[in-house]
């Protein structure tokens, strides 16, 4: 008997791996049809699924619907992002701004494009206020000791210029249009923050 229920343990962790792979495979695949610059709500879920190699039976029964797979596809790259951007510590000028311009290499053109698509499509405005909330939220944590002695407006002045100097289009305005490298575009960022970080 322990033997049978062994088995049959072992069964059902192998259908839950195979299950989690094939729903891994779908959000891969839902990310890769944004990313290959299709407009999200020109994003079939027939293209999804031939992209996994699933049926769209299959996507159905695991996301619901359209709005359930781009609502978790979503969900699980906040979570990627907010794992590779929590790590700043607060207080690091340097480190922090190489968290971010690393971030900006990999995401910034997705970003952007997201960005591009919040002003006709509700679903995408939910994700880039998203985005806005966790950025000033990293912000407000990362140059914390920034705002030490600081309260009422001046505090809300000074967060608004950190904030607007790490965004995403500062970045493109410095590396994308001007052209700066990478490393000058971290350049660019430190001297701008230097005089908002330093301590009085």
């Amino acid at each position: 008997m322990k033997s049978g229920a062994s088995s049959r343990s072992y069964v059902m962790t192998k259908r839950a791996e195979s299950a989690a792979a094939t729903a891994d495979r779908i959000l891969d695949a839902a990310a890769g049809e944004f990313a290959d610059g299709a407009p999200v709500a020109s994003i079939t879920l027939d293209a999804v699924a031939n992209r996994a190699g699933v049926s769209v039976q299959t996507v159905l029964r695991r996301f619901g619907d359209k709005e359930g797979l781009f609502a978790a596809t979503a969900a699980r790259e906040a979570a990627r992002v907010a794992a590779e951007r929590d790590p700043a510590v607060p207080g690091d000028l340097a480190g922090a701004i190489a968290n971010l311009a690393e971030h900006y290499e990999r995401d910034g053109r997705l970003a952007l494009r997201l960005l591009a698509e919040e002003a006709s499509s509700p679903f995408m405005a939910t994700v880039t206020s998203a985005g806005r909330a966790y950025h000033r939220a990293w912000c407000e944590r990362v140059f914390a000791p920034s705002f030490d002695g600081l309260v009422g407006a001046e505090r809300r002045r000074r967060l608004a210029q950190i904030v607007a100097v790490c965004d995403v289009y500062v970045w493109k305005l410095l590396r994308l249009d001007a052209g700066l490298s990478p490393q000058a575009y971290r350049e660019a960022l430190i001297e701008l923050l230097e005089p908002l970080t330093r301590r009085s």
